[in-house]
């Protein structure tokens, strides 16, 4: 696990208002916004930290999704601004500290998981929620799972898979 630097507040305050305004400066609904940068390669430069070796703004990452997506009208659901500020800045907090790309952090935590968890959250800590978020999944805090934690994974996935 990492320590937060000033690198990475950085990062974080770039994705948080990136997030912020893609509100009122994107076509695509939050949770389609949000899907779309986890998943790019402008989120690849925030994970190498080469983004930071460039002069780029916020508007200028919506831009570079629409190249790499296109232009969209999906998705008619829209966070507050708070929300998105939130979500974007725990995201790289997240990636950054546990030293995970942007998918990833994107697979163990999805925005509506996130917003609902906004309301009780975004008053703390971010190494202090993130932490809470993962021993509510049953996922290691400090980056190594145990015996026993690895075991009670696959007990639940096996249980899910006997279910469906």
């Amino acid at each position: 696990m990492n320590k937060i630097d000033k690198d990475g507040l950085l990062l974080c305050e770039i994705q948080g208002k990136t997030f912020e305004i893609s509100i009122e400066n994107y076509t695509t609904g939050s949770e389609v916004f949000m899907r779309r940068f986890m998943n790019s390669q402008v989120a690849k430069e925030f994970d190498d930290l080469s983004i930071l070796d460039t002069n780029i703004y916020e508007k200028d990452i919506m831009i570079r999704l629409d190249e790499e997506y296109g232009v969209s009208n999906y998705g008619k659901v829209r966070y507050t601004k708070n929300e998105m500020f939130w979500i974007g800045y725990m995201y790289r907090y997240f990636s950054y500290t546990y030293k995970k790309t942007s998918r990833q952090v994107y697979k163990i935590i999805k925005p509506k998981e996130l917003r609902g968890l906004f309301l009780p959250y975004h008053t703390m800590d971010p190494a202090q929620a993130i932490e809470r978020i993962l021993e509510a999944k049953g996922l290691p805090v400090n980056g190594e799972m145990t015996i026993e934690q690895q075991y009670m994974v696959f007990k639940r996935i096996r249980l899910e898979r006997q279910l469906t």
